[in-house]
């Protein structure tokens, strides 16, 4: 999901307030985004025949399929499997509940912008 020179970054929550936050920032760093409001989108969204984003930020809990079941649909993807996946959480071990669950790194809920545009640019290769 290369838009013209821009990255893709796939932001997959529920939460609308959050879903627009992180993506205006996204957008505002120079980032494309895509977005998917729970797991089973965003599986739909990644087996288009299109170019992969080069990251999904994920939130954990979320309906229909969350975030855990995401990841481990992901995983089990051949084509899938080596996408980077950012973890968003409540949790206060955020980065330890990321890799318990096969995520590449955890940010902790409320997002601090600066961290999620560090964290992002450090998956995405600019």
């Amino acid at each position: 999901m290369t838009v013209g020179t821009h990255r893709t970054v796939l932001v997959v929550e529920d939460d609308q307030d959050v879903c627009e936050s992180v993506c205006d920032t996204l957008i505002d760093a120079g980032y494309a985004v895509a977005r998917a409001s729970n797991g089973l989108l965003a599986l739909h969204a990644l087996e288009a025949p299109n170019a992969l984003p080069e990251l999904v930020l994920l939130d954990l809990m979320m309906p229909v399929i969350d975030g855990e079941h995401f990841l481990q649909a992901l995983r089990k993807d051949p084509r899938l499997s080596a996408l980077p996946v950012v973890l968003l959480t409540a949790d206060r071990q955020a980065a330890a509940k990321a890799v318990a669950l096969g995520a590449d790194y955890g940010l902790r809920k409320p997002v601090q912008l600066l961290e999620l545009i560090d964290t992002v640019s450090k998956y995405c290769r600019r």
